[in-house]
């Protein structure tokens, strides 16, 4: 028999029980008979029992030759519709019912590919070869049954009147529930109904939440003598109550469309793999389209078909669960959120098999749309995934349809979409809104940080035209050694061993660089080298330092309430931060009036200070500072803030953003004081000197020491630091090696 193609598939039954003794099996195997003698016509018999081989051919005895691991051990490639010759493979039984177990030999549970069986199935029940195929399936949640799941219409899920089967049916229903598949294609056959000491048939339906559609009546003798002479009760004890029942159960399922779900279209390819579009997955045409980005970058985007389908979900939310109503208080309770995230993840299940007309292909498709659907009703919506990816450092929201992320220093346009603008003004509610900031037409710009330390700027009309923009900096998951930026080429050894001895003898450094040049994770890796016994003190506007020492305390800037009052800016952290006795004062960044303050304390005792500024190299980071000084309202000639900085400031290190995003150390400065003309003089020590790009597009070049010296280096002598004069000699410096930790150690540096 060679399966053919049919317009009307195959109605698959999977007839499922997690306790062992239920009738799962007697149930399956009459059922079977009942629907072939109903339809005349042929009903395929799968036995998925992987633990008890054989029930089913014992319970018709019949012994198949054939299994479907035979057939795709054979095979040894994917199976695709070409592949399905059924002659042979099936046992054929007397009463019509066509025999096919699993695994013919215990040593095939292992070898058997859950994703392969899927494959199987779902062109089985795609060939339309029966009218009804009924799976026998274990009594254990596997891969391989989720594989059954995913070609099934319909689950019956068969238990019995006692309180411990009670219970596990309405723990599997749980369960079925939490792998996304809707609720509404489980039904519940209830064997020996009504038997002595069991719980009430009333009380079953009432305790459940699944129809009852069948009970079957208690009559252990007659089942016991079907078993036992191999015989289906079905037809040979017809007349009994146990074949009545289960003939009207065929009865049922033969007149109630309504109890399938039916699977969506799909587009076949030939030779498609399993869980390909050949293995019953909706095709790509419909989950997703293809465009071009506007640097002719292919990207793959949602079809409309699913954004339509996730706008009426979503609607539908609103009205089930009244999602207006969510407040606050659930927000930031994360029980109450995931109590509310599993409900949720529930009724999505079950609204999407409705508004989608059923199944949509395997349980991880189902699976993925089900959780962007709750992301986006609960969370941060198509970011969630963006924000747990470990190589996506910048997100950036363009508008509804165009989001943005760097990954490895290059940005991207990634194929995710909000369904709508006031989805993405709701996100930006929901990250804002727990923070106490307020976001509307008089407050139209907003700076809040996520709970993992990332940094979120927003903008909604009227001062964004195209709509609300969001831009996420993501805060790092792993911090970052010294060794680990030599590892990466960001710096060479001979920098890091001159700013392990420059953090040590209490020089005021600053880090200057672009956005995203990498100032902050490098301040944060030189702070690793203060001295453990120090006490510190981090003031940010939006807290993101992350310091290893226990001595530590961070400050962060409040912005100003909803009437615009109760500001605390940097400037008056910091002056509270020096009456807290400060070993050290790290500023995230310097960008206004707090400058003044910095650059005093530094020059009043305050030394070892850090603190990174914007700017595009070391000679603009003077011209900054100027700028900043002046920002603070106190009237103060150039020459004035100049002197001021020139004593202020040590070292000056410079970062870049390369062309290839790889971010580097192009520049350690010397600050040697003030010239002539209020000039602050500068020596380069350390440069990156480009010489090109290879054919990759990664930049190539080389750090070289200048060959100047730093005019410190014999106070780093009578301060115990020893350090070899020889790095600073012309030339390309060492290559990269391990730098040793001198935060409790010896203070001597090697090279």
């Amino acid at each position: 028999m060679v399966m053919t193609p049919n317009a009307s598939a195959s109605r698959v039954i999977v007839v499922f029980g997690t306790k062992g003794g239920v009738g799962k099996t007697m149930v399956a195997t009459n059922l079977a008979v009942s629907l072939s003698e109903r339809l005349g016509r042929p009903v395929c018999l799968i036995d998925l029992e992987l633990m008890a081989l054989g029930d089913v051919g014992r319970m018709l005895k019949l012994t198949p030759q054939q299994s479907i691991s035979d057939f795709l051990l054979r095979l040894r490639r994917p199976v695709t519709a070409q592949d399905m010759q059924l002659d042979g493979l099936v046992t054929p039984h007397p009463t019509g019912v066509h025999v096919l177990p699993c695994v013919s030999h215990p040593s095939q549970q292992g070898r058997l590919d859950p994703k392969q069986l899927a494959a199987f199935l779902n062109l089985l029940r795609d060939g339309g070869t029966y009218p009804y195929i009924v799976i026998d399936a274990g009594k254990a949640f596997s891969d391989h049954l989720i594989a059954a799941f995913d070609a099934a219409n319909l689950i019956l899920l068969v238990g019995t009147p006692d309180i411990i089967s009670l219970y596990q049916t309405k723990w599997a229903i749980g369960i079925i529930e939490d792998l996304q598949f809707p609720v509404a294609m489980v039904k519940v056959v209830l064997n020996r109904a009504e038997s002595r000491g069991g719980v009430g048939s009333d009380n079953v339906r009432t305790a459940l939440s699944v129809e009852v559609i069948a009970e079957i009546p208690s009559d252990g003798k007659t089942v016991g003598q079907s078993i036992n002479e191999g015989l289906p009760l079905a037809t040979a004890y017809a007349q009994t109550k146990v074949a009545e029942s289960i003939r009207r159960l065929a009865e049922v399922l033969t007149a109630r469309p309504d109890l399938y779900l039916a699977h969506h279209a799909v587009q076949r390819q030939p030779g498609a793999g399993p869980g390909g579009q050949a293995a019953g997955l909706p095709s790509a045409g419909w989950l997703s389209r293809v465009a071009e980005d506007n640097r002719g970058q292919t990207v793959q985007n949602e079809s409309d078909e699913v954004i339509v389908l996730k706008r009426k979900i979503h609607e539908r939310l609103v009205e089930e669960l009244d999602l207006k109503k969510l407040d606050l208080a659930s927000l930031s309770d994360q029980r109450r959120m995931q109590d509310l995230r599993q409900k949720t993840e529930r009724v999505v299940t079950n609204l999407l098999a409705r508004e989608a007309g059923g199944l949509l292909g395997s349980q991880e498709v189902r699976a993925r749309l089900v959780k962007e659907i709750v992301d986006e009703a609960l969370g941060l919506g198509p970011l969630e995934e963006l924000l747990d990816d470990p190589d996506v450092t910048d997100i950036l929201v363009n508008s509804k349809d165009q989001i943005y992320v760097e990954r490895r220093g290059k940005l991207e346009l990634t194929s995710k979409r909000f369904i709508s603008d006031e989805q993405v003004r709701t996100v930006i509610e929901r990250i804002v809104a727990p923070l106490g900031r307020r976001l509307d037409e008089a407050n139209p710009m907003v700076d809040a940080r996520l709970a993992d330390g990332s940094r979120v700027n927003a903008i909604i009309p009227p001062l964004s035209l195209r709509g609300s923009a969001l831009s996420i900096r993501k805060f790092g998951r792993e911090r970052l050694r010294l060794e680990d930026l030599i590892r990466f080429n960001a710096l060479s050894p001979a920098m890091a061993q001159l700013l392990q001895a420059s953090i040590h003898a209490r020089k005021n450094i600053i880090i200057s660089g672009g956005t995203g040049s990498g100032k902050t994770t490098l301040l944060n890796v030189l702070s690793t080298f203060i001295p453990t016994g120090e006490r510190i003190i981090t003031l940010e506007d939006a807290a993101e330092l992350k310091l290893n020492q226990t001595h530590w305390i961070s400050l962060e800037a409040k912005p100003p309430n909803i009437e615009g009052k109760g500001a605390i800016g940097v400037r008056e952290l910091f002056r509270n931060a020096l009456r807290m006795r400060p070993d050290r004062i790290i500023i995230g960044e310097c960008r206004g009036e707090e400058t003044l303050d910095m650059l005093q304390a530094m020059n009043t005792g305050h030394d070892g200070s850090l603190t990174t500024v914007h700017a595009n190299s070391p000679k603009d980071v003077i011209s900054r500072l100027d700028s900043m000084v002046l920002m603070s309202k106190i009237d103060l000639p150039v020459r004035a803030i100049r002197e001021m900085v020139a004593s202020a400031v040590h070292v000056i290190v410079h970062t870049a953003r390369m062309s290839d995003g790889s971010r580097k150390v192009t520049t350690v400065s010397e600050v040697l004081g003030l010239g002539g003309e209020a000039d602050v003089r500068m020596q380069e020590l350390f440069v990156f000197r480009q010489t090109g790009v290879d054919g990759d597009g990664r930049v190539v070049g080389e750090f070289v020491a200048t060959g100047s010296k730093p005019s410190f280096l014999e106070e780093f002598a009578t301060k115990g630091i020893a350090i070899d004069p020889a790095i600073f000699t012309a030339g390309p410096t060492a290559a990269p090696q391990p730098v040793p930790n001198l935060v409790n150690g010896p203070k001597v540096l090697g090279v």
